[in-house]
Formats: structure tokens, C-alpha cells, sequence
């Protein structure tokens, strides 16, 4: 059996845990501090508490890229590109790149089928506590109501306010609302030839100028792209701001600070406690939170960071023939992340007309399901010093999962969560009649009062357990209570030591 990684262990982790060992127990109110554009300044940020305790949100990749839907939504790049598939098709099926761009896909995206109050029904259902839109791509086509291009979702393409419409029909459902910009890219975006229409100086502001592909991002250019960004706090309020790379270049670290510091200086005003995501080496620990994409951590990591990935596996936004993932997997997923001191924030692709894929919305119901009766061993728990036990170690990192690192759990693996006077073992798979959790062992010192009773979530009974220096022996139902993974609730005679909070 694959020894626990204990939190101990993380001690060493990227030389992350150390800053945030020392502070956990420091109490901050983000409403009251003021922020400059240093990065001292910024590493005093906490994460909020609703965001330790929310686990779960949804990512939704929407744009002009839906209508294509070929490849994935780099569509609007690979499409002018020689050597990709994407420009073969585009030519066959659109016509020259010279005579048919992807500008000309703005008026065909109507979003005829839209209502966002459905997706707020459903995203509710799944059991997200917040969701995050894409305010814009890296092809430059805003989703809102921008009052910096006139290539936005209200003045072309669908005539709505995305993210406005969304956004209000989330906060009904009772959830948050995010937004994230991948637009510092779209300097580095569109390929410019004479052949193709992204050098037509008409359509500049939506392709942006002809330059040298390894050209640092214009002072121009960073000015726009901070307005961009200031417009989107400033009229959506979001609770969370997640950025793709792009931002991370050299150029843009002035604008970084500054508008981390804008973000939260604005929260001082609205008081939601805010949450700025960044990936890669963006932010210095400690002055935003870290995102893995297509990834996970290996161990506990002391601060709270996120890992975004995507319903299907082909695509971040719809295109025909995707292959979407079990929703097995994705509980599965969920809860490894949650006890690890992670969040899980899922993407779904709709399609241009504004329907959901039938494939993603029997996910979404099936993780609300398994939430529904499991959800207290997500919610609002915080991470046990170690984050669990068993033969199967997925792979760890930024793109792990691409790079076939997607771990298939069994009987064995377990994952645990805490609430101050309970520990939950969750089996990732059905162990059978019995299950060992052998760093619950005799020696293993949980509380002092030790364990009152221990019953599995949907069943109810309490069960019989025995505990030697082997581990905790418990004897499990006949009956299975779900469909997914299966969580032991540990009901502790007092507080239980060990937990993260």
C-alpha cells in the first residue's frame, strides 16, 4: 500500500506550505485592508471563507467558437494556421481565409435557445456554489457589455449581455458569480498574412495588429487590456477573477498588481470577499489563488488553491464528437481535490444556440445526486493532516491529465475530510463487505474522547468497527446508497486533532 501523504510532507512542497504555515492562524478582514500594486502589499490577502467552504463551481466556455465547432475553441487561431487541420476544413467547408474570417462567424452566433435561468437551474442542481463565465477568449469577443470594442455579445452576434443576463439568474439561484479574461493572448492570437483577413486594418480591433510574433505586448496594448479587465469589475462585481496565461509575460507584471490591486481594493466597497485566480508563476504565494489546469496536487497544499478541468476531453468549448468523461470520474476527482485543500471548478461547452450539450447536463444531475446525500463530507470541510491512503496515485501538476496521468481509483483508496468533531473516510470505490483504513490504526490518536459511532452517508445504520494496530476495520451495508464513491462518517467523542482549518 502507497504510504499517506501526510500534511507534514508538505512541508517541502514547492516551497509553498512554509509561507502559509505561519499564517493560518492570522485573522484579517478583508474589508478593512487597503491594497497597493506591490507584492507585499498583496500577499496580505486571505482567501474568503465561502470559498474554503464552496468546493465545487462551474467554468463555462461560450463564444463565437461554438459556431464552427470543429477542433477545439483555439478554433479562431489553428483556423489561419497552414500546417493545422482546422485551416483545411475552414477552406472547404467556409471558404479562403481571405474572403471568409472568423469575423464572419460573429453574425451566425444568435444564442436563439438561450435561457440563462435554466443554466442557473441546472448549475443549482449539480450542487455548484459559484460559476464563472467566460467574459472573453483569447479572439477578442466579449461577452458582456464592453464599453471598449464594439465586438461584444450586445452590440453583435447574439445582442444580450452574457454575462449580465447570467449573472442575475445565478445570484437568484442563490450561487456567485465569477468571470474570467483570457484576452492578454489575443496579442499573440491571430497569425497576420496578406492572405487572410486578420490583416485588414478594418477588423484590427477584433484580430489587433500585424507584428512580429515574439514582440512584447504594446504599452497600447496593456492599457486596453486593463481597461478591459477594470470594465469587467466594475459593471459584474464578481466574486471570483480568473485569468488564463498570456498575463503571465514580463510586460504585463505592472498590470498585475495593479489590477489585483483594484480587485480587492473594490471589494473593500462591496464586501463579498473576493477571489483572484491566476495559473502558472503569475502571482507570488500568498497574493492570489493558485490554479492547476487539467491537474492536481499530489499532497495538501496549506493554502486553498483550485483546479479547473473540463466536463468533456477533446474541447473547452462545444464541438461536434467530444468525448465527455463518467461521472464517477469526476466525483471521484471532486473529492481527491476537496482533500487536498482544493477546489474543483468544472467547464461545460454549450452550444451556439445556447443549449447544453444532453451528455453534460446528465453530469451535472448525477454529481448534484451524489452531492445531495454526500455533500456534507464536501462542503465546508476542511483538509485532515494527512489526505488519505491507497495503491493508486494519480498523476500531479499543470496538465496532468493530458498528459495521461488520470488515475482510476479503487476499493483501497480513500480520501478524508473534516468537520470539528467528525472525520470522513471516503472510499472511492465500493471496497465490499469490509474495508481496512489502516491510518485509522490503534496508535492513530484522533480526539480524546475517541470514536462515538460510525455510519455511512444514504444508509444511516450504525455500524460495526474494530480497531487494532492493522487500522479501522468497519463492516459495510449490504445495500449500497449511491451510485459513486462512499463516505464514512466518523462521529468523534470531541474535538479531532490534526485538522486544517
Amino acid at each position: 500500500m502507497v504510504a499517506q501523504r501526510s500534511l507534514i510532507s508538505g512541508l517541502v512542497f514547492a516551497g509553498t506550505a512554509l509561507l502559509c504555515f505561519a499564517v493560518p492562524g492570522e485573522s484579517v478582514a478583508q474589508d478593512q485592508m487597503s491594497y497597493d500594486a506591490t507584492w507585499e502589499s498583496l500577499q496580505k490577502y486571505r482567501a474568503p471563507e465561502w470559498f474554503k467552504d464552496a468546493k465545487f463551481g462551474i467554468f463555462i466556455h461560450w463564444g463565437v467558437y461554438a459556431v464552427p465547432a470543429y477542433g477545439s475553441e483555439w478554433y479562431p487561431r489553428h483556423m489561419y494556421r497552414q500546417k493545422r487541420r482546422e485551416f483545411e476544413y475552414h477552406k472547404a467547408t467556409w471558404g479562403d481565409q481571405s474572403k471568409f474570417g472568423y469575423k464572419d462567424f460573429v453574425p451566425m452566433f444568435k444564442a436563439e435557445k438561450w435561457d440563462p435561468q435554466k443554466w442557473a437551474e441546472l448549475f443549482r442542481k449539480s450542487g455548484a456554489r459559484f460559476v464563472v463565465p467566460v467574459a472573453e477568449h483569447h479572439d477578442g469577443f466579449a461577452m458582456y457589455d464592453s464599453s471598449h470594442t464594439k465586438w461584444n455579445s450586445v452590440q453583435m452576434g447574439p445582442r444580450r449581455d452574457i454575462v449580465g443576463e447570467l449573472g442575475e439568474a445565478v445570484r437568484r439561484q442563490g450561487m456567485r458569480l465569477g468571470a474570467s479574461t483570457h484576452y492578454a493572448h489575443n496579442w499573440r492570437y491571430y497569425p497576420h498574412s496578406s492572405e487572410f483577413d486578420t490583416n485588414d486594418p478594418a477588423y484590427y480591433a477584433l484580430y489587433n495588429k500585424p507584428r512580429s510574433p515574439d514582440a512584447p505586448a504594446s504599452r497600447e496594448f496593456l492599457e486596453h487590456w486593463y481597461a478591459r479587465v477594470k470594465d469587467i469589475v466594475d459593471k459584474y462585481e464578481p466574486s471570483v477573477l480568473w485569468f488564463d496565461f498570456g498575463f503571465n509575460r514580463p510586460e504585463f507584471e505592472p498590470y498585475r498588481k495593479k489590477i489585483c490591486a483594484y480587485y480587492y481594493n473594490k471589494d473593500a466597497e462591496w464586501g463579498k470577499g473576493v477571489v483572484l485566480q491566476y495559473k502558472n508563476k503569475a502571482f507570488p504565494d500568498g497574493s492570489a489563488v493558485l490554479d492547476l489546469e487539467r491537474g492536481k496536487m499530489d499532497r495538501i497544499r496549506f493554502m486553498v488553491w483550485q483546479t479547473d478541468t473540463s466536463i468533456s476531453r477533446k474541447s473547452w468549448g462545444y464541438i461536434e464528437n467530444d468525448e465527455f468523461k463518467s461521472t464517477d470520474s469526476l466525483v471521484d476527482d471532486l473529492i481527491d481535490i476537496v482533500s487536498k485543500n482544493g477546489v474543483l471548478l468544472l467547464n461545460v461547452g454549450p452550444k451556439a444556440d445556447g443549449t447544453l450539450p444532453d451528455e453534460a447536463r446528465d453530469i451535472f444531475l448525477g454529481i448534484g445526486k451524489w452531492l445531495s446525500l454526500n455533500g456534507q463530507a464536501i462542503y465546508g470541510t476542511r483538509p485532515w493532516h494527512m489526505y488519505g491512503e491507497g495503491p493508486t496515485q494519480g498523476g500531479s501538476g499543470h496538465m496532468a491529465e493530458r498528459k495521461g496521468q488520470a488515475a482510476a481509483y479503487s476499493g483501497s483508496d480513500i480520501r478524508f475530510t473534516t468537520k470539528p468533531t467528525v472525520l470522513y473516510a471516503i472510499c472511492l470505490d465500493w471496497p465490499g463487505k469490509e474495508v481496512l483504513i489502516s491510518s485509522l490504526s490503534s496508535s492513530t490518536f484522533l480526539c480524546r474522547g475517541g470514536i462515538a459511532d460510525i455510519r455511512m452517508l444514504g444508509d444511516g445504520q450504525a455500524l460495526k468497527w474494530s480497531r487494532d494496530a492493522t487500522g479501522l476495520k468497519v463492516e459495510l451495508p449490504e445495500a449500497r446508497p449511491c451510485d459513486y464513491a462512499y463516505v464514512l462518517k466518523i462521529r468523534l467523542n470531541g474535538q479531532l486533532l490534526g485538522r486544517l482549518d
